[in-house]
C-alpha cells in the first residue's frame, strides 16, 4: 500500500454531475483523492465541444484511471453508457478494482 491516500476515479455519465459531486464530497472527507471528469456537457449544454476535444477528453479519463488505485463508477439506476463502459473494461484489464454506486 502506498503511504500516501488512496487515489479514486469517478466514472460515470456526465448527465449525473451531481451524484459525481456528491461522492466526490464523501470520498474527500474520507480522506481519498479523487480524480473525475471536469467537463459536465449534459450539465452544460450550451458549452460545445468538438469531436476531437471529445476524444481527447476521454484519454484523458483512462489516464485518471491509470493513477488510481481504484475506480468508482457513479450509475443511478443501474445505468452504464458506451463511453463508460469502455472505461471499467480499461480499469479492469489494467488491474483495477472497480465498484459502483448502484447494481448493475
Amino acid at each position: 500500500m502506498p503511504n500516501r491516500p488512496e487515489i479514486v476515479c469517478i466514472c460515470g455519465s456526465t448527465r449525473f454531475a451531481d451524484d459525481m459531486l456528491a461522492a466526490n464530497h464523501d470520498l474527500t472527507l474520507a480522506g481519498a483523492i479523487v480524480v473525475a471528469p471536469g467537463v459536465f456537457t449534459h450539465r452544460e449544454p450550451n458549452e460545445k465541444i468538438t469531436d476531437e476535444q471529445k476524444a481527447a477528453l476521454a484519454a484523458l479519463h483512462l489516464q485518471k484511471i491509470d493513477l488510481a488505485d481504484r475506480v468508482l463508477v457513479v450509475n443511478p439506476g443501474g445505468y452504464i453508457g458506451e463511453s463508460t463502459s469502455r472505461e471499467i473494461a480499461y480499469a479492469l484489464a489494467t488491474g483495477k478494482p472497480v465498484s459502483f454506486t448502484h447494481p448493475v
